[in-house]
């Protein structure tokens, strides 16, 4: 598959048979194996039902405040003023899950789902329980919320929300995850991993940048299918990282956050930067006075 900017920008759809669905991704549309992710609104009352099947799956809340109703359990108070003010709560559940989704209020969520053959509890992630954290430094200064960070009681899946100020830059020095990598006694150097990012603005006419580019390291590349693609990333969009270096830009005047959705080869972050631009991290002089939002 040749990646362009055509098939890696997604954009909120409108679909009379569904109505509630904002946006879409499916491991057919984005050429590759794990990831599928959706964003949802449901108006007061209203309800979405939907099962996990052979996956594994996660429900994170964007604003609102849903129940959760499946033969696994129930879950009340999933709730968030907005993306601004806290942390997400977040639920994951297992493969063979059959659930309702129910708005207590109007609400937005994500939901992602990725195959999997091990079996692990249901997992509620409160917002007061999600560590968050500044990372960079000086103009690269940004917010991290580790909702499904490595090491988490789960199979696949790894969950990020990330916060960029006016002006900053974020996922920089640029990094990528496309090759699994092994030291000799067995360390992770780098995991292969699929990543989705759905952008949100504080403001709706704001927007981000994203370059997405691959090196002679990258599979893609090797195969003759390089990427090398600059992305304008609006509110309700989302930007698929199938392989490559990914640093994203946020306008001035305007907020960027992006929920992260990784799936691969380990439950993992590891990654490794660009050479060129490693070097940045050494010589931050401070940190954004702006940070943390909350």
């Amino acid at each position: 598959m040749q990646y362009t900017i055509e098939n890696m920008l997604v954009r909120s759809t409108s679909d009379p048979a569904d109505p509630d669905l904002i946006l879409s991704v499916t491991p057919e549309q984005a050429g590759w194996d794990y990831i599928s992710f959706q964003v949802r609104q449901l108006a007061t009352g209203k309800t979405w039902s939907f099962s996990s099947g052979d996956n594994e799956l996660a429900i994170v809340i964007l604003t609102g405040n849903i129940a959760v109703d499946s033969n696994r359990g129930e879950w009340r108070g999933l709730e968030r003023e907005n993306i601004f003010t806290s942390a997400a709560a977040a639920l994951y559940l297992p493969r063979q899950t059959n659930f309702t989704v129910r708005a207590e209020r109007d609400s937005e969520f994500a939901v992602t789902w990725v195959p999997t053959d091990e079996d692990h509890d249901p997992w509620l992630i409160r917002p007061e329980d999600v560590p968050t954290g500044i990372r960079g430094g000086d103009n690269v200064s940004r917010q991290i919320n580790d909702l499904l960070p490595p090491g988490s009681p789960v199979h696949r899946l790894v969950l990020v929300e990330v916060y960029t100020p006016s002006g900053n830059w974020s996922s920089y020095p640029p990094h990528k995850h496309d090759v699994h990598i092994e030291d000799d006694a067995g360390h992770l150097i780098e995991a292969d991993l699929e990543e989705v990012y759905f952008y949100k603005i504080d403001k709706p006419e704001g927007y981000a940048y994203q370059r997405v580019y691959t090196d002679e390291n990258s599979p893609l590349q090797q195969a003759g299918q390089p990427i090398d693609v600059l992305v304008r990333a609006e509110n309700n969009t989302a930007v698929l990282i199938p392989e490559g270096y990914h640093p994203v830009v946020s306008a001035p005047g305007y907020t960027t956050y992006y929920l992260n959705v990784l799936a691969g080869s380990a439950q993992s972050l590891a990654n490794q930067d660009d050479p060129h631009f490693t070097w940045v991290k050494e010589h931050y002089q401070g940190v954004d006075e702006r940070l943390p939002l909350y």
